[in-house]
């Protein structure tokens, strides 16, 4: 028996190192829920010339999900992306693809964790000549002494939405591209020991429950793994995917409001001129206005006080003696008949 059990753990044994480091990456937790939105936040000073931007992201524990910040991770060697882990929806559940370092970022389920990371590739910088030039349009190195440095404006074609997940009720609908498949069989290294740590630490703190922050983590990035305390810490803030929304929403219910007030703005000029006279702004709209409410006999205000102040000029014209004074000037003309008498 213990010749038959010697046997199968060295076949174990051989197998699990017969596993390529992105199989490696690709085994994890599978969970029914779905993990919840991004987190929004900004992002620390880079600490040190070298180190990559790594996102944060959901894990999951004993105790449900939790937060495990973004923080600036020195690759295990000069050369090395990072490719980040993503949630994706495998039919009956969710399952975790581990995140690892590559020659080339591969696929990360379109999940777009902002700060380079926009749903594929990697647009925050790239090595050359041994050393990594930060692209910082989306990069933070602050005041630091770093100068291998370029400003590259980054166009993301990716719907801002914060969603964490890759298939599913809500999730992003990429699929892996032929050049994205084929770098998934490339060599990749995990993550390192300063990574593995992170995430523990971070499993270990009870603020980064995510039924205890509902989605907004007291820690959301920090400058150095493990490093939860001190000015390298950054919270979580409100999404500006929301502040982005608000603006069109403000936009589109102005024009509504700006009809609304022609239609009443006439009345209210009236109101303040002469409150019981008529409008004369609305003499064409004043038949139906007379037809429906008594404001009608306040419709044709100055129009028909003029018109009425016309009508009595008119009535004494008839009445007048101009007209008469003819006839009387015709007077003398029969006055010449007597004239064939003589």
């Amino acid at each position: 028996m213990q010749i038959h059990r010697s046997i199968r753990f060295l076949s174990l044994l051989v197998l699990m190192l017969a596993i390529p480091a992105i199989s490696f990456a690709q085994f994890g937790l599978s969970i029914t829920i779905a993990p919840p939105m991004l987190v929004t936040y900004s992002q620390p000073i880079c600490p040190q010339d070298g180190y990559i931007w790594t996102p944060g992201y959901w894990a999951y524990g004993p105790d449900g999900y939790f937060w495990v910040p973004g923080t600036w991770v020195e690759p295990p060697t000069v050369g090395l992306l990072w490719t980040p882990g993503y949630w994706g929806w495998r039919g009956s559940a969710y399952a975790w693809n581990g995140g690892y370092w590559g020659a080339n970022v591969g696929f990360y389920g379109g999940v777009n964790y902002g700060f380079g990371y926009g749903g594929a590739g990697y647009e925050g910088g790239y090595w050359r000549d041994n050393r990594f030039s930060y692209n910082t349009s989306v990069n933070n190195v602050g005041g630091t002494s770093i100068r291998n440095t370029y400003n590259r404006t980054v166009v993301n074609n990716t719907t801002i939405n914060n969603v964490s997940y890759n298939g599913g009720t809500g999730g992003t609908t990429v699929r892996a591209t032929p050049a994205q498949e084929a770098e998934a069989h490339e060599k990749h290294v995990p993550p390192t020991t300063a990574q593995t740590g992170h995430q523990q630490a971070a499993s270990g703190n009870h603020e980064l429950l995510a039924s205890v922050n509902h989605g907004n983590p007291p820690i959301a990035a920090t400058s150095k793994p493990g490093e939860f305390s001190g000015k390298g810490v950054v919270p979580a803030r409100a999404a500006p995917a929301e502040h982005v929304n608000a603006a069109p929403v403000t936009h589109n219910a102005a024009p509504p409001a700006r009809t609304a007030d022609r239609p009443a703005s006439p009345p209210a000029k009236t109101m303040v001129a002469r409150p019981e006279d008529r409008p004369v702004s609305k003499a064409t709209s004043a038949p139906p206005v007379r037809q429906a409410t008594p404001q009608s006999a306040s419709t044709p205000k100055p129009p028909a006080q003029h018109q009425v102040a016309s009508k009595p000029p008119a009535a004494p014209k008839p009445a007048a003696a101009p007209r008469p004074q003819p006839a009387h000037q015709g007077g003398p003309k029969p006055e010449k008949s007597p004239e064939p008498r003589k």
